[in-house]
């Protein structure tokens, strides 16, 4: 039987930036983690009348648990993350508008002279037996039922140099990726910058469209299993994500454009390193089978995930297999 370390974090545990806070755990490389995660709003949304800017302190927003220390991470070392299982921790998620936030509305990084969008609240019913979540109208004419996809909207680790973030910005080190292909079954590669890596995680979601386009999913809270592993002496220039099925490289940047550049040339410069093609093969080859999926355009940088399936790259092994001995693993679990 495989030991499982649990951790539920207390309401004073939480944290809200990666890098600057004190390790709550040692992991060791291979280890399997159960954490507890709440939701963005940290569970104070459970009404449709709760209005975020009422219950909710704004410097408290978008909590983590953690951070972990991984037994033996050091700066210039892979840490390899592999999701096994997001389970939702109640039988409802929340959504909102909010003012100055969101894709379609002025910003103070985006400021118009139209006035804010209104506040509003849904709460979306979660029914696990069917894998759905039940959209409905604010006034009650429209529904229907949405497939339930948990994925993670924030994950990373501690940035470099002493440098202390906001759990809502995603950049090299992870954070607030909001990319739906963040979800069970996929392996996260994050860059390692300080001893331990100090790997943080939170901000589920039932499901996401691309884009993340209100600012808010189906928010939730959910129960994490996950697998820790190490590549030693690789270091890659951000996240970068595996499946069974593609290859994915993760940019975050503003304006959209820059993002997108980011993970495009990753990507082209993983799949040279991968196949040993000359650089502009390598571009063409990606330029002709690759595809691009937005996560957000809501927070303080975009991301964009550039992939390509692993059908186009016969022969090629990322990581020397490590996704699919995670796999393996993962499966022993159930």
């Amino acid at each position: 039987m495989v030991e499982i370390i649990e951790y539920q974090p207390k309401r004073s545990e939480l944290g809200y930036t990666f890098g600057g806070r004190t390790p709550v755990l040692r992991i060791h490389p291979g280890g399997i983690l159960g954490v507890a995660c709440e939701d963005c709003f940290g569970g104070r949304i459970r009404t449709g009348t709760d209005l975020p800017s009422a219950v909710c302190d704004p410097q408290r927003l978008n909590p983590i648990s953690g951070p972990f220390h991984i037994v033996g991470a050091e700066p210039g070392d892979t840490l390899a993350v592999h999701l096994v299982a997001i389970e939702p921790a109640r039988d409802w998620g929340v959504s909102a508008t909010y003012p100055a936030f969101g894709a379609l509305t002025g910003t103070h990084q985006t400021p118009n002279l139209q006035p804010l969008l209104a506040e509003r609240v849904w709460i979306y019913p979660i029914d696990q037996d069917t894998n759905t979540v039940r959209y409905q109208d604010t006034n009650g004419l429209h529904h229907v039922h949405l497939p339930l996809e948990p994925m993670i909207g924030t994950i990373g680790v501690a940035p470099a140099a002493g440098e202390v973030r906001s759990t809502v910005v995603p950049d090299t080190h992870g954070g607030n990726l909001d990319i739906p292909q963040v979800r069970p079954g996929t392996t996260v590669y994050l860059p390692v910058n300080v001893d331990g890596a100090l790997l943080a995680l939170g901000d589920a979601h039932a499901r996401q469209g691309d884009g993340e386009l209100c600012g808010v999913a189906v928010e939730i809270a959910a129960h994490v299993t996950l697998l820790v592993d190490l590549v030693k002496g690789m270091t890659i220039p951000g996240p970068r994500l595996e499946s069974d099925t593609h290859l994915m490289s993760v940019g975050c940047a503003r304006p959209l454009e820059d993002a997108y550049r980011i993970s495009q040339a990753d990507l082209v410069t993983w799949t040279q390193d991968l196949t040993g093609l000359d650089p502009l093969d390598a571009y063409q080859l990606v330029s002709q089978a690759g595809t691009a999926h937005i996560g957000n355009v809501c927070d303080p940088n975009y991301t964009l995930v550039a992939a390509i399936g692993k059908t186009t790259l016969p022969g090629v092994i990322a990581f020397d297999g490590l996704h699919q001995r995670l796999r393996t693993t993962a499966a022993v679990l159930g």
